[in-house]
């Protein structure tokens, strides 16, 4: 994998046709509405109203509210039940006092999205209440198939140093052309490449970290994904702006070099038990 520029430019998100920074932030892990709206000022746009609702992060989205036309605003249901997933979606743009969402993440599928639930989505695309579809998965086999169909726009995708599988089972596998936006996430696995433990991590049978080897930073971790050119966002889940600036920090330093990347391979293999 050889980074193709000096720097992580803005780009457009696939098939969508929408502008976006090469990270994204998360309201999942706490960070406050400042932070949000400092992230924006410096160029984050694809914002994450995800499982996890903070009021401080929804009041940062509502003081955004008169430059909504920058911004990719995205809402996710994880429901198995058709019948709810449109008052989920209305339930989660009253909150935010909007009219509409930029993209509909339907959550965690790591199988096709059944039927029942694609038409309840494609019904709230043609509402007016999303404008793009996408799917979220841990089964990275799947995303090949994804790209080749018209179902979804977007397609977010488990990718790290310990987890790199999308290096084989989806950059290679991508169309040449129309294919849909493509967004990462777990860049730090959980914390797990950072030396931190964690719930998720236990159940992923995470390893320590190798001895003798430098521990990785949250801004190695963006700019390992990052260098890889296939990706268009990262997603990042700071829980304050300290860990926001750590993310910034991967988009002033650019891609990693060859024996960077070499480097966060070797802690990544030992992390992933390998």
């Amino acid at each position: 994998m050889v980074a193709e520029s000096t720097s992580f430019e803005r780009r457009v998100l696939g098939r969508t046709g929408l502008e976006v920074g090469r990270l994204g932030i998360s309201a999942s892990y706490g960070v406050p509405g400042d932070a949000l709206e400092r992230a924006f000022e410096r160029g984050v746009n694809y914002i994450y109203w995800g499982s996890r609702r903070t009021a401080s992060f929804g009041e940062g989205l509502k003081r955004l509210r008169s430059q909504r036309d920058r911004f990719v605003l995205v809402i996710q249901s994880y429901t198995r039940v058709a019948g709810l997933m449109a008052w989920s979606l209305e339930r989660a743009l009253r909150a935010l006092s909007f009219d509409h969402a930029d993209v509909l993440l339907l959550g965690m599928w790591n199988k096709p999205v059944v039927p029942k639930i694609l038409d309840a989505a494609r019904k709230l695309k043609q509402r007016g209440l999303v404008r793009f579809l996408a799917v979220s998965t841990h089964q990275r086999t799947l995303v090949p198939a994804i790209a080749a169909g018209d179902d979804f726009d977007i397609a977010h995708f488990r990718y790290n140093a310990a987890h790199p599988g999308a290096e084989k089972e989806i950059f290679p596998q991508l169309p040449a052309t129309h294919r849909p936006g493509l967004v990462s996430f777990t860049a730090t696995s959980w914390g797990q490449l950072l030396g931190k433990s964690s719930l998720q991590g236990f159940l992923m049978g995470a390893h320590p970290l190798p001895q003798g080897e430098r521990t990785p930073t949250a801004t190695d971790c963006y700019r390992f994904v990052l260098s890889s050119p296939e990706v268009d966002v990262c997603l990042t889940g700071p829980s304050n702006a300290a860990q926001m600036d750590e993310a910034f920090e991967a988009l002033k330093r650019g891609p990693m070099t060859e024996e960077e990347l070499d480097w966060m391979r070797r802690v990544g293999r030992v992390v992933a038990g390998k």
